[in-house]
Parts: structure tokens; C-alpha cells; sequence
């Protein structure tokens, strides 16, 4: 597996061990989100569960551990960070088995799910968490529920349920998107706050 190394979070108490994350209408957004959640908890696991993600870098995938079972050293975390899963191209139906033996080893697991994908059946007590990038002017998303909102410019944010993210930089974008670079910490640190809000 990948992994990003970041602060631990030693003593916090969360509301959730394990979340599940979509934005349906930015592909950017919904390839770098579950780096940010899983980064805000210091060491996580982000499982991609679509099976048309993007080709995170990694070791090996969840396919491959549908096929092969997973070891110890995949179980569990060796050291403090984020690993990614990327799918491999398996519907997470045929992975429930390795995703529940994934998320009891890990103190903290982010699914990502599909734009417009469900939770197989054994899965769906985890929350989903909504990510919507805030566009200006008439682009606005409709705000009907509690959400994690991308600001998209510098400024004091709306009045929201959920929450908003501060702007990602064109430059921090492309060192993520690339590998060569750690989320900004002050977007990690806004993530910090959808592990304690409920989803539900």
C-alpha cells in the first residue's frame, strides 16, 4: 500500500471509526477528498470501492487481496500515515469479506465510493459523507443537507450545515494529484471536524 505520513492524533476520542465519502460532480474533489479525510485522523486507511477510481499509486489493491487474502502487514497499520487501496477493478459486493477484516484491524477506514454508488448490504451502517465543491454565482450547489463543502476562493464562508473546506491550491492539487506532495495542513485540519459531525 501507499502511504502519506502525517501528525498523529494521540488520546482524541472520535465519533467514528470508519466513514464513507462521495462527490458526484468533481472528479478532482472525489479523487483527493478521502486522502483528506483519512489524513485528518493521522493514520487511516482509504479503501477505494469504485471500481472505475483512479489508479492511486499502492503495492497492491483490493482485487488482489480478494484473490490472495490479506496478511497481517495489511490488516493493520505498521507505522502512523495514510495507505491507500486502490479497487483494481472489483465491485466492493465480492470484497465484503477483506473490507470488514480491513476495517477491524485500522483505527480509521474511508471508502470511497463511486459518484453515484451505493454501500454493499454488509456495509450499510457506515455514514456517507457528501462532498460538494462551492461554486460562486448560479453554479451554487443546492444546499438541502449536511455536507463538506470545497471553498473554490479566499473569503469569509456561508453560512452552511456541515463543513467547509478552505481553497486548495492549483499547486497543492497538482503535488497530490502527482504524489510529490502532502495535503496543506490547514485543509487537513478542516477535515478534522467530519469525523465528529453525524451523518446520519
Amino acid at each position: 500500500m501507499c502511504g502519506m505520513v502525517l501528525s498523529r492524533k494521540p488520546g482524541r476520542e472520535w465519533r467514528h471509526r470508519v466513514l464513507g465519502i462521495r462527490c458526484a460532480v468533481d472528479p478532482v474533489l472525489h479523487a483527493l477528498a478521502p486522502l483528506g479525510l483519512g489524513a485528518a485522523r493521522g493514520t487511516a486507511l482509504v479503501v477505494d470501492l469504485d471500481d472505475e477510481g483512479p489508479a492511486y499509486p499502492g503495492s497492491t489493491s483490493l482485487a488482489k487481496l480478494v484473490v490472495s487474502q490479506p496478511r497481517l502487514s495489511d490488516l493493520r497499520p505498521i507505522r502512523p500515515g495514510v495507505a491507500v487501496l486502490p479497487n483494481g477493478s472489483v465491485h466492493p459486493r465480492e470484497a465484503a469479506e477483506v473490507i470488514e477484516a480491513l476495517m477491524a484491524g485500522w483505527p480509521a477506514v474511508v471508502l470511497r465510493l463511486g459518484a453515484a454508488q451505493g454501500l454493499p448490504p454488509a456495509l450499510l451502517e457506515v455514514p456517507v459523507v457528501p462532498v460538494v465543491p462551492l461554486l460562486p454565482g448560479f453554479l451554487h450547489p443546492p444546499l438541502t443537507g449536511t455536507a463538506v463543502y470545497q471553498s473554490v476562493s479566499p473569503g469569509p464562508p456561508p453560512r452552511l450545515r456541515g463543513v467547509v473546506l478552505p481553497p486548495l491550491g492549483r499547486s497543492h492539487i497538482q503535488r497530490m494529484l502527482t504524489g510529490r506532495g502532502l495535503p496543506p495542513r490547514r485543509w487537513v485540519r478542516a477535515w478534522e471536524r467530519v469525523w465528529e459531525v453525524s451523518w446520519r
